[in-house]
């Protein structure tokens, strides 16, 4: 369920007049700003982006990110882009620094089907495929990992087969065992079974052999690779608990990760981010907007507290 608070209807004209007059002259009314975009959905913030260039011949993202600055400016530009062009910057921008981590969670989370229409985008937005970036900034097993999971095309289906669940738990746990954590099987099941079929897996190896699979890598979690690997377990097994997790070590770490912190709540207000709200208060006692307005401050804590669906209409 989403958390984003938006009317049924708006005047995208009219909110763009709103929005030039808010970012007109000596100050930004970024308060005007936060009260408009933060609460429309994708399609009335695309209706606004189009209007406003209709009217001013001026691109409304880019004048928010010449009149914004810092982390607020970083979340409204995800948030006026539209989603499937938000996801390909996102991988864009996660591997050219090296953090593959969000790759893993964007190739894992999303259904076969939005997998591939982020690929399109990728390719229309930067003229080249997203499995060639990635193969061109990674090496070794990482690069084998990550090109795979970018280009799977999984079967969309809740049926299991039980026999080949038992056996492909077996074949995991003996590589575990033997920390031939790149065997070319672990990459293989990882990589091309369905959803459904690797949730079933999983259940089996714990089932099996007494400690959840995630658990039994955390033995050499130091090893990139290795922390890889549990992450696409955690985003496929449980979508939903791996991104609470992300903002629980966004807030808990020293100083914030304000990075991972806007990911999640811009990518799901308009999803599942109530649901992701509800583990975060099952698991920390708090509610998450409770503890994004300790942790952050500003016109960003405005922005992420909107989203959150704590702002006013």
């Amino acid at each position: 369920m989403a958390t984003l608070v938006a009317p049924d209807h708006a005047d995208p004209i009219a909110d763009a007049e709103a929005l030039k007059k808010a970012v007109e002259g000596w100050g930004t009314n970024e308060k005007a700003v936060i009260g408009i975009i933060g609460h429309r959905n994708a399609a009335q913030r695309k209706q606004i982006k189009e209007a406003y260039h209709q009217l001013f011949n001026e691109d409304l993202v880019h004048r928010f990110e010449k009149e914004l600055s810092g982390d607020f400016e970083r979340a409204v530009y995800q948030w006026m882009l539209d989603p499937l062009d938000r996801d390909a910057v996102l991988a864009n921008v996660a591997i050219k620094k090296g953090d593959y981590r969000v790759v893993v969670e964007l190739s894992c989370i999303p259904s076969s089907e939005e997998l591939l229409a982020l690929r399109r985008a990728y390719q229309a937005r930067y003229k080249h495929s997203l499995e060639e970036d990635v193969a061109s900034h990674t090496t070794g097993d990482i690069r084998k990992l990550l090109v795979l999971l970018v280009s799977a095309y999984r079967y969309e289906t809740d049926a299991t087969d039980s026999r080949l669940v038992e056996t492909e738990a077996d074949i995991l746990r003996k590589a575990i065992k033997d920390k031939a954590y790149n065997n070319d099987e672990i990459i293989r099941i990882l990589g091309t079974r369905s959803k459904a079929q690797l949730v079933a897996t999983f259940y089996r190896y714990r089932d099996a052999h007494g400690a959840p699979i995630t658990k039994s890598l955390s033995v050499d979690h130091d090893n990139e690779f290795v922390s890889l690997l549990q992450t696409a377990i955690r985003c496929i097994k449980s979508p939903k608990k791996y991104l609470e997790r992300v903002v629980r070590d966004a807030i808990h770490k020293s100083g914030s990760d304000e990075d991972a912190l806007t990911r999640v709540i811009v990518t799901r207000a308009e999803r599942d981010l109530e649901e992701i709200k509800e583990i975060y208060y099952k698991r920390n006692s708090v509610a998450l907007d409770v503890a994004v307005a300790k942790e952050t401050s500003g016109h960003y804590k405005s922005f992420l507290l909107t989203l959150l669906g704590k702002g006013d209409l």
